[in-house]
């Protein structure tokens, strides 16, 4: 046998071996010391509000100091972006999978079901609420860049866009099944904060019977 037909030393072999296993237990420690991270902030956003989390705290919380934090987000409100960002996509899938009564014609139940499927996501979930409520009213945390603020509120419009797809489906030109996918937005955003401060019970109202009453009033409008 030649020299270079030789088997390579058993170093080499290892060598060129085990930068994949390593980068994948890297990758691996990596995800999960991030997931650690957006565990411990969930809870400081949902206890202290966003203005009153702060770094220090989400650090404490997750067992890093401080700086170790900045190895996998910039500040805090990319932190936040993170969270919203996967609640949306919850939110998105809750949406996507709604099931519709088959008693009723197909494209007004899956219409009612999907709506109904974003109220319920965010009545069951109330700190997602919280998490995305300045995607509601408008306000932008300070340090969000335009382009992270763009990202959320673009996820925001895909958890909307099914139910819009079925105003089309429905007979409604684009621009109305616009308008009316805003106002079905408008109520359920409405009421779900009535609900959850409990301000509905100086009405001695139901959030929820009230937001059904506005879906049978819409597809019997528009059917």
């Amino acid at each position: 046998m030649t020299e270079s037909a030789k088997k390579p030393p058993r170093e080499e072999i290892e060598a060129a071996a085990s930068p994949a296993p390593r980068t994948l237990r890297e990758t691996t420690l990596n995800e999960a010391r991030r997931a650690l991270i957006l565990d411990a902030a969930r809870a400081v956003f949902f206890e202290l509000g966003l203005e009153g989390a702060s770094l220090r705290e989400i650090a404490k919380r997750a067992g890093y100091t401080p700086g170790a934090i900045y190895n996998y987000f910039n500040n805090r409100e990319e932190i936040y972006a993170a969270l919203l960002s996967e609640s949306l996509e919850r939110l998105k899938e809750a949406v996507d999978n709604a099931d519709s009564d088959p008693a009723e014609p197909a494209a007004p139940a899956l219409l009612r079901a999907r709506a109904r499927a974003f109220f319920k996501f965010y009545q069951d979930n109330p700190q997602d609420m919280d998490l995305g409520f300045y995607l509601f009213n408008g306000a932008q945390p300070r340090g969000l860049t335009p382009e992270l603020n763009q990202q959320l509120n673009d996820q925001l419009r895909a958890t909307l866009l099914p139910i819009q797809e079925m105003l089309v489906s429905l007979g409604l030109a684009e621009a109305e099944a616009v308008a009316e996918t805003t106002a079905i937005f408008a109520h359920a955003v409405g009421l779900l904060m009535l609900h959850h401060t409990q301000r509905i019970r100086l009405f001695k109202q139901n959030a929820q019977e009230l937001y059904e009453q506005y879906l049978a009033f819409l597809i019997q409008r528009i059917s």
